[in-house]
């Protein structure tokens, strides 16, 4: 069979299908992405096949869409090692306790947002913020009887934040580099939206958390549990340290973590020299099971493990799949490409790259792509009314990145969501700083206030 071109109209019937098909049967029928992603696969394989492409065509498509994510799989996978050792060494459980004691009731979800914002931007990586001192203040705010979405919303707002304001993020150098735009100018110029983001997002963590109630008698009982069944010490913050540390040093993630597992099994055994290998590799493999004489305890800390990331691998591998598929097909370029060329006012060209932006990670589920993919597609755009690469690395990383936390097949959605154990439309409402970032991005744009020409240094 000869294969035609994708029409725009085509495109458009292909993706808006996908999504309803997605949408439906997560958000309707509550069923786990997985099996709608896969069913979503199988039709755009029969499609595909209809319109002439090869089963290597469809192969090709899957293992490209993978590709890009080989590196962050392997790093979920060491996060969940990392989740159970971390637990098991007391260093999560000491995190909670000393937070007990610092952390004002009335302000404890304005303070989630800013402590995941400033470790955020030490470590520059929300996947690790969220999956280290995200426990451990999920774990206080469910001790205070705070709603966990919102708890959740706080953590990963502050993740995210912090992950876009760091030079040693990789989705920030990745906008930076796409853009073409120098990283630390490019990082000045994200204030104009990411600061009035962060105001009114802390703002609102204020009001909602005056909200809740501070259960002081549960609070002191759950610091007994954790101070009878673990090792409360100073020296648990060395691991963190040991990441800040990284971080500063500009060490990868890979590195980086397998050093903090290594350094956390030392402290295992300093604590239990009798610790078998076999205790040791159960505990990396299936994560820590919390026994302690509080049912509530043993369900927070009761997490961790290879085999708790597996869940979230397979719906990253499932829907990057698609994703491929979609782009070795020509989808989504051809939805794109007439868009590019009817856009000459900064106010739209910077609302159709954001929503852009938006879509892929709607119908590929993937961070990386959805600033990869509009970048290429608008830097032409960009350069022809003469604005400057930092609006566009800006806006990249607005449409883009900070989007992914807010869908349940995304990777970065999926993963906050088996970490903190919250489904993503029960925190996707709290998430205000994900949810505020676009829009600030596009009334700069509509206004020109902080819109960079091509003109300015």
């Amino acid at each position: 069979m000869k294969k035609e071109k994708i029409s725009f109209t085509e495109s458009i019937i292909i993706l808006i299908a996908l999504l309803a098909i997605l949408g439906i049967a997560v958000i309707k029928f509550s069923l786990s992405p997985e099996v709608p992603v896969l069913f979503t696969v199988l039709l755009l394989t029969f499609w595909a096949r209809l319109r002439g492409f090869s089963w290597q065509d469809v192969q090709d498509g899957i293992k490209e869409g993978i590709g890009v994510a080989i590196i962050p799989i392997f790093i979920f996978i060491l996060i969940g090692a990392l989740i159970g050792i971390w637990i098991k060494a007391g260093i999560i459980p000491s995190i909670m306790v000393l937070g007990f004691h610092l952390i004002s009731g009335s302000f404890f979800i304005p303070s989630v947002f800013i402590v995941c914002s400033i470790i955020g931007m030490a470590i520059g990586s929300g996947f690790t913020t969220i999956s280290t001192v995200g426990i451990a203040l999920f774990g206080i705010g469910t001790s205070m009887n705070i709603n966990p979405a919102l708890v959740a919303g706080a953590i990963i707002s502050g993740a995210v934040f912090g992950d876009k304001m760091s030079p040693l993020s990789d989705s920030t150098n990745l906008s930076s580099a796409v853009a073409e735009s120098e990283l630390f100018a490019h990082i000045k110029n994200m204030m104009w939206s990411t600061i009035p983001a962060f105001i009114v997002s802390l703002i609102l963590f204020w009001i909602l958390g005056n909200s809740g109630h501070m259960d002081l008698t549960k609070i002191e009982h759950t610091s007994r549990i954790l101070q009878a069944n673990f090792s409360i010490t100073w020296w648990a913050l060395i691991p963190i340290i040991l990441m800040i540390f990284c971080a500063w040093r500009k060490i990868p993630a890979i590195p980086t973590l397998f050093m903090n597992i290594a350094v956390t099994v030392i402290m295992i055994f300093i604590q239990s020299p009798h610790k078998s290998i076999q205790s040791l590799n159960n505990l990396v493999m299936n994560g820590f099971v919390a026994k302690t004489s509080d049912k509530a305890v043993d369900a927070l800390l009761t997490r961790g493990g290879i085999s708790s990331m597996m869940a979230t691998v397979a719906l990253i591998i499932s829907t990057l799949s698609l994703g491929g598929m979609l782009m070795k097909f020509n989808v989504i370029q051809s939805a794109m490409e007439p868009l590019v060329k009817h856009l000459k006012k900064p106010g739209r060209l910077i609302t159709v790259t954001i929503l852009s932006g938006i879509c892929i990670n709607l119908f590929v589920g993937e961070q990386y792509l959805s600033v990869i993919l509009p970048g290429r597609a608008f830097k032409p755009a960009f350069d022809k009314i003469k604005l400057s690469p930092l609006a566009l690395s800006r806006v990249l990383e607005d449409g883009g990145s900070v989007i992914n936390y807010l869908i349940p097949w995304g990777v970065a959605g999926s993963f906050a969501a088996s970490t903190l154990g919250v489904p993503v439309l029960q925190f996707l409402p709290f998430v205000f700083f994900s949810l505020l970032s676009p829009i600030f991005s596009i009334l700069s744009g509509i206004t020109g206030i902080g819109l960079k020409w091509a003109k300015e240094k």
